[in-house]
Order: structure tokens, then sequence, then C-alpha cells
């Protein structure tokens, strides 16, 4: 749908303007052409009737006779405001690379021009600029507090940079503007909460959208996805039919789209052919569209079909690699860190130096439960999450943005933690808890549960936050954890660059365990190790260990995890669409089928192969 674009005129002097611009906001552009050119033959050169007839022609979408006009405006004034709709009419010609010079020029000479800022801002993100974007974009913010419009701009710049904490405080009221009153508002309000992964926050607005907008296809698009992220997957069936239906008149990228939700639902149905012949007839739904393989990878993965499948998995890679480089090159330089994380170390030396401090007992400390991503803490996590004495929250950073707080006021403590003094711990403590009561209502009654694989990076801080915490290591093969990280994509860049390649994925793998066992051996915390293989083979056995190690007893909630899990409204790891299912043997060995590929990586692996006793003979 045509939108009237928004221009900017300065003082008018000419008799005709007042005709001119009623003819253009009582919606006759025509009328505003042929009243604009008749003045002009009597005002040659008058800026306001050049400016006048230009947005006549744009608004009948003849933006490229109104362009040349544009130009002549900026290029002869140093007026913000003609740049700024110049930088527009660059824009709606497809010529973004000059519309954002128009804007910067714009926001140049009068950096108070929000509008040329935010323009500028929002076409930096679609640059792929995102660092720039966000800091245009928050000034914006800065001087409209109270729009939501600017809230919702700055944040999905914020998510681009991995500044989800940023994000979320953008974003924490955005209730207080229900109800929205502007439609497009409330649709790009549901992207931005898709991108910082809030997705039942996400369903609530789009749902609201849907029933005022039911032809809204990008809003129905939005939600199939996240009804199957939910597990509603009758749901994300249904809302799709008015898509694909004949005379929808869905674009050819909404087409593919929904037919990629729709392979995503035959994958889930057991229906790997029916998936395969779908995304292969469908094709990528854009030049960057890296979860096109992914998906197609998974397919062929189901039928057997292993070469196809890796072949699949190195497009993809390759393809996330050259996207996630523009938010975070530093990971994907030549000679970066297999697993680029910035966390604390310790020393023997420096942890005799840790002052005794007072902190929390065993039973008011969370229950850390680590592991490489894919190693089965997600299972750990259900099943400690159906006892009623305990509560589990979604993957969070915790410790990382604590870690920030520390490095923002004074690098060196990261160093050296036996700087920590006991007021330091209190407060850190205290907003660990405050970030936790941000993403769930707490059950005072439970002890809390915090999932997070990565956290295995944090241990010197969990420590000297919490010293009598339970710690839960979940152990898989490595090689099917490797496998498992290969065909799945991250929102974490770090992880994301770590997965470029099977071989960077094998040293990271080694290094992160290497490290977590290095700091065990120091810190000496008390850690149970949960194989996966186990946890599966003989699962009530393993789950009595688990409750053993934790001092819990009536372990039956926790054998009937699956129904619990398919209880819950969301589950946001990549595993949500396992983990409500009983437990069984299916994922244990698949890198067998792919020895081809895992043979050069077993080397690399020996350390940790060797020191948790994996065997890799042929099956």
């Amino acid at each position: 749908m045509f939108t009237r674009p928004f221009f900017m005129c300065e003082a008018m002097v000419s008799d005709e303007l007042p005709q001119i611009g009623a003819a253009i906001n009582g919606g006759h552009p025509e009328r505003a052409e042929q009243l604009s050119r008749a003045a002009l033959t009597r005002h040659p050169g008058d800026a306001d009737l050049t400016l006048l007839l230009a947005i006549s022609l744009h608004m009948q979408r003849r933006v490229h006779d109104a362009l040349p006009l544009y130009a002549e405006l900026a290029r002869g004034s140093d007026s913000s405001l003609n740049w700024n709709n110049y930088g527009a009419a660059l824009q709606a010609t497809g010529d973004s690379g000059e519309a954002a010079k128009a804007f910067a020029r714009a926001v140049e000479l009068d950096p108070s021009n929000l509008d040329a800022k935010r323009q500028l801002g929002l076409l930096l993100i679609e640059l792929r600029d995102y660092l720039t974007a966000r800091h245009l974009l928050l000034d914006v913010l800065a001087a409209m507090p109270d729009s939501l419009a600017a809230r919702v701009d700055a944040a999905r710049a914020c998510c681009h940079c991995q500044d989800e904490e940023g994000a979320t405080d953008i974003l924490r009221r955005w209730r207080q503007w229900v109800p929205f009153n502007d439609d497009d508002l409330q649709l790009s309000l549901a992207q931005v909460l898709t991108l910082k992964n809030d997705i039942p926050d996400a369903v609530e607005v789009l749902e609201d959208l849907l029933a005022r907008w039911p032809g809204q296809l990008d809003v129905r698009l939005l939600l199939a996805n996240h009804y199957e992220r939910l597990n509603r997957l009758a749901d994300a069936d249904a809302v799709l039919v008015p898509v694909l239906r004949a005379g929808s008149g869905a674009s050819d990228v909404q087409v593919k789209e929904a037919r990629h939700v729709l392979a995503t639902l035959a994958l889930r149905a057991g229906n790997a052919a029916a998936a395969r012949d779908l995304l292969e007839s469908t094709g990528p739904e854009g030049g960057n569209s890296f979860n096109h393989y992914f998906q197609l990878a998974a397919a062929y993965d189901k039928l057997g079909e292993t070469v196809k499948a890796m072949d699949a998995l190195h497009v993809a890679h390759r393809m996330e690699a050259a996207e996630r480089s523009f938010d975070s090159p530093e990971f994907f330089v030549p000679g970066a860190p297999a697993m680029p994380v910035d966390a604390p170390r310790v020393t023997a030396e420096q942890y005799a130096r840790w002052p005794a401090l007072i902190a929390p007992e065993m039973r008011d400390s969370p229950i850390f439960v680590v592991g490489f991503p894919r190693s089965g803490t997600t299972l750990l996590e259900q099943v400690l999450d159906a006892h009623p004495r305990l509560q589990s929250m979604d993957e969070n950073p915790f410790f990382n943005r604590l870690a920030g707080i520390l490095g923002n006021h004074d690098r060196r403590i990261l160093d050296d933690l036996s700087v920590l003094r006991q007021f330091d711990t209190d407060e850190l403590r205290k907003r660990y808890h405050a970030m936790v009561d941000e993403r769930i209502r707490r059950n005072w009654d439970a002890r809390l549960v915090d999932k997070n694989p990565l956290n295995m990076h944090w241990l010197p801080m969990m420590v000297r936050l919490f010293p009598e915490a339970k710690f839960i290591l979940a152990v898989r093969h490595p090689c099917d954890v490797l496998l498992s990280c290969y065909m799945h994509s991250f929102r974490s860049s770090g992880l994301a660059a770590a997965c470029s390649s099977l071989e960077r994925l094998a040293h990271a793998y080694v290094e992160t365990m290497q490290c977590w066992l290095d700091e065990v051996d120091i810190l000496r915390p008390s850690v149970m190790v949960s194989r996966y293989e186990d946890l599966v083979d003989d699962f009530p056995r393993q789950v009595s260990r688990v409750a053993e190690f934790l001092e819990l007893d009536d372990t039956s909630a926790m054998l009937g995890f699956d129904e619990h899990a398919r209880r819950k409204t969301y589950i946001a790891t990549p595993s949500y669409s396992q983990v409500i299912e009983p437990v069984n043997r299916r994922a244990v060995g698949r890198w067998q089928k792919y020895r081809g590929q895992f043979e050069p990586l077993l080397p690399i692996l020996e350390p940790m192969l060797c020191h948790w006793g994996y065997d890799t003979a042929p099956a």
C-alpha cells in the first residue's frame, strides 16, 4: 500500500502555494502537479513551488520524475530539510547508498533534525552498519523518550548489535503504550520482540494485531513461525492457510516463507521427504537465507542423505558467517579465538588470596546446569523444573552482564576477583536476583535452577558469588555434541563463529572443556557429572542420582518431565521440540553416520575423548 511520504517545507512566499497545498492535503496530487507547473512558469526556480511539484509527483509514485527536483533543491542549498527529502526520494528509488549519504548530510547540517537521524539509522540497519545505526537511534530516543516508535527503532538496532540487555531496558515497559493505535508500529514491536527472543510477548502483540488486521500476511507469517516455536503446530498450520490461498495477494517472498514454515511442520510431523521436496522446490527466501540450508540439512539428515546434509550445512555456515560478520566482525577474522569469550580466569595463586566472605548457603544458592551446547542441558533443566521444589528459567547471560558491570567500573577487577569485598559480592548478588526477577515470577518456596551451557566460562564468578552452589555438568560424546551444534544456527554470534567450521568447533569444544577442568581443579566446587548416554539408558536411576546430589526427595514428578514440559508456554532453546518427548536414544551415536567428516577431528578431540572415556570405534 502506498503511504504518502513525509516531507518538510520551509516558509512559502508564492501566492499560489495555499491552493497547491490544499490539493496535496486533499489527496489530489495530479491537480497539485498541474498547479505547480503552471505557477513555475510564472515564478521559475521558486524553491517552494519546486518542492511542491516534487511532492505531487512522488505522491503519484513517479519518484524517478521527482528525484531530479529533490536533487536540485538539495544541491543548491545548505538546508537540512532539503537533504532529508532528497534522501527519502533516493531511498524510494532503491539507491540506498546515495540515500544514506543524503541523510548523513542532512544530519551534519542540523544535528537536531530527528527525522533525518531516524531515517539514516533505519537505513543503516538495512545496510548492516549496525553500530552506527545504534548510535543514531539511541540519540533519537534520548530526544524522544516518550515515543514508542523511537524505542522500537533503538531496540531493533541494539538487537542487531547483540546488545539484548540494552534492548530489554529500552522496551521494559512497552505495555504502557497499549493500545498502540498504529498497526504498523505494533508489527514493528512484534518484530523486535522476536529479535529479543521474547516469543510469548511477540505472540500476544501479533494475536491482538491479527484480530484487527486479518489480511496482513506478514503478521500471519510471523505468528506461524512463533506458534511452531511454542509447539502449537495446528495453530501454525491454520494461520498459514490464507497466505497460500489463491488470490491472497501474497508476494513471492511471502509464499516462500510460508512454504518454509510448512516444511518445518512436515519435519515435526515426521515427514522428512515432504519437507525436503518443499524446500528443494521453493529455494531460499533471499540471497542470505542461511536458515533455508539448515532446514534442508535437517531433512536430508532424517532421510539418511548424509552427503547432501553436510553439503547443505557447509553452505549454511558460510552464509551465516558472512551475515554475522556485520555485527561481530572480530569473531570472524583470521586468528580469532575458536570460542570468542572474554571471561575472567583464575589462577591458584589468585584463588589463595580470595578473602573469606559471607555468602548464601547451598539451599539459598542457585543450582547451575552447565555444559557445552547440545550436551543435554535442556533435558536436565526440564527434569529439574518438573520437581515442585525447583524452578528453572530460560537461558540468560546473567554472568556476562555482571562481568560487564564490573568491567565498566574497572577492567582490572575481572583479572583478579580477589579484590572483591563483602559489599561488592552482596551488590552483585542483588543485581543477579534482580535480573532473575525480570525474567520469571519467582516461587520463593523453590530453589532456582540457572541453566546456561556456556556459564562454564564464568565458573570463577559463580563460585565467588555462590561458593556453596551445586553444579551439574552435562557431558555427551564429543562427536555427537559437535554434529548437533553444527546442525543448528545459534543466536549468539560468538557461538555461531565457533560453529563456522567443524575444525574450529572441535577446538572450541576442547578449549572450553579444558578451561572448565582446570578451574574446577583450582576452585573445587560441588560438581556432579551427568552423562547424556547414561541418562537416556537408565533414566530412573540417573534421576535418583541427580536428586540425591541436590538433596531432593520424591523423584516421581521428575520422571514425568515431558508432560510438564508440554504444559510450559515456551522453551527458548534449539531443543524445544525434543524435550517435550519422553527420553529416547535416537540422538546417541548420530555422528557415526558422518564418520568420514569426523575422522580428521578425532586427533583434536582426543584429550577430551580420553578424559571422559568415550569410544570412537566404528559402530
